[in-house]
């Protein structure tokens, strides 16, 4: 918890700071690609505070009116991230269009280059610490956080473009360069809501994670074999349902324990919060549920 509030604290006073320098310089400068990437800045102000609200809360420990834990918190804060991107997003096209369509001078100058430039170190290294504890967290916040990272450096790239062209004498290039930013913002904010949307709506996790699963069951002694495997993400984490097959004529105590063994063993495993053993006695062949 400690790395990723850390992390949250750095997108938080990163994204104010940078805020503030492109608000000025773009108003300055009169452009509409360094205003439009100020308010990209400010709701990354906003999302990073949701995403360090949600961690802390991602960690309480389970409750009456919460039993299986608060990880729910931070897909949802994912959730929200996305849509503020997205709002932002039409929001700078709009006013994009209004000054395609109305002109206007555009200031020249050194500054809003080397801000640029700026802009986008603070931001690869923000993205490069923000990944490296995600990586290490699995925190679908911080991941929602760490991709709009890399977004900014894309996006401040093409503000980069507008703003040398502008300096050549090519005015329209800032809007157009703010139509550009506008549009990744959207397709940057679909992204983070499409992965946040499965750990809320229980979405069965990859084959993979399966296979992972049924070797594990199967790895303690006892287990016959497998009648069936269902998981589910709740929040950040997965639920898993084992079917083991074990001896019909043994008895209910030594069953039992295998279940727990078999429970122990998965719950282990990083990904899984859960696991809820079911006992089939093995009658001589194997019976496959069908899975919907």
């Amino acid at each position: 918890m400690k790395e990723e509030k850390k992390a949250s604290w750095m997108g938080i006073i990163g994204n104010t700071l940078l805020f503030i320098g492109k608000i000025i310089v773009g108003l300055i400068y009169n452009s509409i690609a360094i205003i439009s990437d100020a308010l990209n800045s400010f709701t990354d102000i906003i999302a990073s505070i949701i995403v360090h609200l949600s961690v802390v809360v991602s960690y309480k420990d389970a409750d009456k009116e919460h039993q299986f834990g608060h990880k729910r918190a931070q897909p949802i804060a994912g959730l929200i991230v996305a849509i503020f991107t997205g709002i932002v997003g039409f929001e700078v096209i709009l006013a994009s269009s209004r000054r395609l369509m109305e002109g206007g001078e555009v200031g020249k100058g050194i500054i809003p280059v080397v801000l640029m430039v700026i802009v986008m170190v603070i931001k690869y290294g923000m993205y490069l610490y923000t990944k490296f504890v995600c990586n290490k967290t699995h925190s679908p916040a911080l991941e929602a956080s760490a991709v709009d990272h890399r977004n900014d450096i894309l996006i401040s790239f093409a503000v980069l473009i507008g703003v040398c062209a502008a300096n050549l004498g090519y005015a329209i290039f800032d809007p157009i360069a703010a139509m550009i930013i506008g549009l990744y913002i959207i397709k940057s904010g679909y992204d983070i809501g499409k992965d946040n949307i499965k750990y809320l709506m229980g979405e069965a996790p990859s084959k993979e994670m399966f296979r992972k699963i049924e070797n594990n069951a199967k790895s303690v002694k006892g287990v016959i074999g497998l009648n069936d495997v269902y998981a589910h993400y709740v929040g950040t984490l997965i639920e898993a349902e084992v079917h083991i097959y074990v001896d019909n004529r043994m008895n209910i105590k030594k069953a039992h324990d295998i279940g727990k063994e078999v429970q122990k063993r998965l719950e282990k495993m990083d990904e899984i919060s859960r696991a809820f053993i079911h006992l089939d006695p093995f009658l001589g062949k194997f019976e496959k549920v069908e899975k919907f």
